[in-house]
């Protein structure tokens, strides 16, 4: 089985930098690719910051799977008790991240031609992830994952 790793790709890897798309009401408050780190992205957001890399082999094989790590915080717009200077009172902040979860999946990894453009990765409604290679953007019409954002959140999640 083959990961995605940190940016020293070998000579028989290819990098490529990480993207998150947040398609839930909660906030993903951090998310790796075995170890390759992404950043903070709110509700129903992403896209926006890209970090740098994962690593792929050079040639894709059906073997080839990442583990996908994140947390999330499933009230990001609760009220967090301040002090009168403003400042987030530390046991109402202990309080809050109390909520907060941890998810791990293992996901395959799309089929990509010899061209390894990003590595975008879909938080999904009821801790469901996917990982897509496409060298297009959302705003593209030739983007082959627009069904992610149509997806709607529902009410309750089976797998909990």
């Amino acid at each position: 089985m083959f990961g995605v790793s940190a940016c020293n790709a070998g000579p028989e890897m290819v990098s490529a930098p990480i993207t998150g798309y947040n398609h839930t009401s909660a906030e993903i408050i951090r998310f790796s690719i075995n170890g390759a780190g992404g950043p903070r992205i709110p509700p129903n957001a992403g896209g926006g910051a890209e970090v740098c890399c994962g690593a792929l082999p050079l040639q894709w094989n059906p073997g080839v799977r990442a583990i996908i790590e994140w947390d999330k915080d499933p009230n990001p717009y609760g009220p967090i008790k301040r002090d009168q200077y403003g400042q987030i009172l530390k046991e109402a902040l202990v309080r809050h991240s109390a909520g907060y979860s941890h998810h791990t999946a293992t996901v395959e990894i799309p089929k990509y031609a010899e061209q390894l453009c990003a590595l975008q990765v879909h938080f999904l409604p009821c801790d469901q992830v996917k990982v897509s290679t496409t060298c297009f953007t959302p705003e593209n019409p030739n983007y082959p994952d627009k069904a992610y954002f149509k997806v709607k959140e529902p009410a309750t999640c089976s797998n909990h």
